[in-house]
């Protein structure tokens, strides 16, 4: 399992999108989709700041080092933006479709990451890639 572990964490991460989904629809049902993205916001930094601040993972921000805060902090705004933009979707579209599209990240992941990190994926992993790009154009296209 220690050479899964990413696998346990990345299919947790699958299950809190997916909940993510149904209760952001169900919140934002007469609320601006950005108003109701900010909301979001201050409560995941209040409890992200009670979460490291309990686990005794809190550290001087200043010691990182610029090239850490840079590409966290282009993170977070792409983090941001991403935001707006599924909140938004989710409000004038429906989740189940939503929801999918939006996964379409991870066929953008992989070609970032084969331009701007080197990894190479496998046949067998470009296959699982188009197929989930075929997925994402059978549900947008009417």
């Amino acid at each position: 399992m220690a050479s899964n572990g990413w696998l346990f964490w990345a299919l947790l991460s699958a299950c809190f999108a997916a909940l993510t989904a149904i209760f952001a629809k169900l919140g934002i049902r007469g609320v601006d989709s950005d108003y109701a993205t900010l909301l979001r916001t201050i409560v995941i930094v209040f409890v992200l700041a009670a979460f490291v601040g309990y686990a005794g993972k809190w550290s001087d921000p200043r010691t990182l080092s610029w090239k850490t805060l840079l590409f966290l902090s282009l993170s977070a705004l792409a983090t941001g933006a991403s935001w707006v933009c599924y909140f938004r979707a989710l409000q004038i579209g429906e989740a189940s479709k939503v929801a999918p599209v939006d996964k379409f990240s991870l066929v953008l992941v992989a070609l970032f990451a084969v331009a701007f990190l080197g990894e190479r994926p496998s046949l067998r992993e470009w296959f699982g890639i188009g197929l989930v790009a075929c997925g994402v154009l059978v549900l947008a296209i009417r």
